[in-house]
């Protein structure tokens, strides 16, 4: 049966909701996709229009496969059967219709819309080829660039999100977690200004919202624009009542503009709301040292470890003052301490390959590795990775464990010099079987590959004080120290900020 001329438009418009973790999306599918019918008397199309637009979309379902028998190969006919199962909530054969239909004419739109639209909704990134073949025929269409967005997210891949989140224009700025999304990609690329301006548009959906202010603070801080950022936390500051993290916030952007004695009092205020918050000390402490007010900061640390006496970040902080005052017995035993708290923690920022002793699962980590080293038996990594575990399992001097352990370590070296985290293990077995020497001499060939190796420093100083060469110590204390504020400059400046979101963006819930 053949259809002539004139055309019959149906717009059957289907709202998306589309639930992330920190993502929603209220968007209507391809602002309304016309599908262009054709029809004659005994057309069988406009029956199944009205029934769609009168919502009997069992009829519509009978209607269309009565019509494909006599028509199995009108995409017309398949799409509109995927758009009465789509409306049924059918998404399954609602998505099995709109195949078929572009197995047998490829570029129709309806059917890219309607196929992309339940992809999208199920969270699958089958959707992307179908959003891009609509793009290549509808140039520019800002939902599906949004769709697009929202997907590309979800898989981290902030590059191509970014380009489709800016490409789906004024779209967005109505839908806040949009914006949310939109801001971190900016972030994670450091766009910071573009960041900051999309975050305005968030602040002006809910401007009496402490958290949308609190975020585009931060976004302005990282961008090194206190006063935008001050101006930004006004609101809440005049409010009387601001919380600990305005507060913090405020304090950070007032030492930025060098209003130091107001970013102290600001500070002093957040540490009365929330006395067991480290990273105010933290703040606390890194301000002083700026100012070289070092005993102040000691004091304060003090304060802090009154209430929170397993804080290992205090004590290292401490222990970074006191080497400013040339007091290296207390500062390493502080240092000490923070590892006696945390001594899974590497104080390394060379530490490496340990995403299976991340778990804490020692004895499941043991077994991935040696499974690995029957494959691989001479794998560096691997055999510092043995090593590592089997240290971390509180092996004694003596048994078969640690001398698997040390044999690891020492051919892990032997393979792969330059692998400073196998010495930096090598180096603590020696310490513990009482070989202080060999522990000196794995520490500096460490210190070789990388000097900015905090633990290697660590375990020298403590080395040399079990051999009684207490000499270099004061000056491996001040290295320590300036190592460990380097890095928490860096820390601070690379973590500023962060879009909290509340773990992985989970799928979107498929059409029920």
């Amino acid at each position: 049966m053949k259809y002539s001329v004139p055309a019959v438009f149906l717009c059957v418009p289907v709202s998306l909701m589309i639930s992330f973790k920190k993502l929603a999306l209220g968007i209507v599918l391809l602002a309304c996709p016309w599908l262009s019918l054709s029809q004659t008397h005994d057309n069988p199309i406009e029956p199944i229009s009205s029934a769609l637009r009168a919502k009997e979309f069992d009829k519509a379902v009978e209607l269309c496969r009565t019509a494909l028998q006599a028509s199995p190969n009108n995409p017309q006919l398949w799409t509109l059967q995927g758009i009465a199962f789509a409306s049924k909530g059918d998404s399954k054969k609602a998505l099995t219709a709109f195949q078929q239909a572009l197995k047998i004419s490829p570029n129709n739109i309806a059917a890219l819309a309607g196929a992309a639209q339940i992809e999208y909704q199920a969270g699958n990134q089958g959707a992307v080829p179908l959003l891009n073949r609509l793009l290549q025929l509808r140039p520019g269409d800002p939902t599906a660039h949004a769709m697009l967005a929202v997907l590309e997210y979800h898989q981290g891949n902030c590059v191509a999100a970014a380009t489709h989140f800016e490409k789906a224009g004024q779209l967005l700025d109505s839908q806040l977690d949009a914006l949310h999304a939109y801001a971190t990609c900016l972030v994670r690329l450091k766009r910071l200004d573009e960041a900051a301006k999309t975050f305005q548009k968030a602040v002006a959906l809910q401007p009496d919202v402490s958290r949308e202010r609190q975020l585009l603070a931060s976004i302005q801080l990282m961008a090194h624009k206190p006063q935008d950022a001050l101006e930004t936390l006004q609101p809440l500051l005049e409010a009387k009542d601001a919380d600990a993290n305005t507060l913090q916030l405020a304090s950070r952007a007032y030492e930025e503009v060098r209003d130091t004695p107001q970013a102290v009092s600001t500070l002093r205020q957040a540490l009365l709301l929330d006395p067991r918050n480290t990273s105010l000390y933290l703040d606390f402490a890194n301000i002083c040292f700026a100012h070289e007010s070092f005993q102040v900061g000691i004091d304060v640390i003090t304060e802090g470890l009154s209430l929170q006496p397993n804080a290992e970040d205090l004590y290292v902080a401490r222990g970074v003052l006191y080497v400013q005052l040339a007091k290296f017995d207390e500062a390493e035993a502080d240092f000490e301490k923070a590892y006696e708290l945390n001594p899974h923690q590497s104080l390394s920022t060379a530490a490496q390959g340990l995403v299976a002793v991340q778990t804490n699962d020692l004895d499941h980590a043991l077994v991935s590795v040696q499974e690995k080293l029957k494959r691989k038996p001479n794998d560096p990594l691997l055999l510092y990775l043995q090593a590592d575990v089997l240290s971390q399992k509180g092996i004694d001097p003596g048994t078969p464990e640690f001398d698997l352990a040390m044999g690891s370590a020492k051919k892990a070296v032997a393979l792969q010099p330059t692998l400073a985290a196998a010495r930096g293990v090598l180096a603590k077995l020696y310490m513990e079987n009482g070989q202080y020497q060999e522990a000196i001499e794995q520490c500096r060939q460490s210190l070789i590959s990388d000097p900015k190796d905090q633990t290697a420093v660590y375990r020298l100083i403590q080395a040399l004080r079990k051999t009684g060469q207490k000499q270099e110590i004061p000056e491996l204390l001040q290295r320590l120290a300036q190592l460990r504020e380097q890095a928490t400059q860096d820390e601070r400046e690379r973590y500023r900020y962060k879009l909290i979101e509340e773990g992985t963006p989970a799928k979107p819930p498929a059409t029920p």
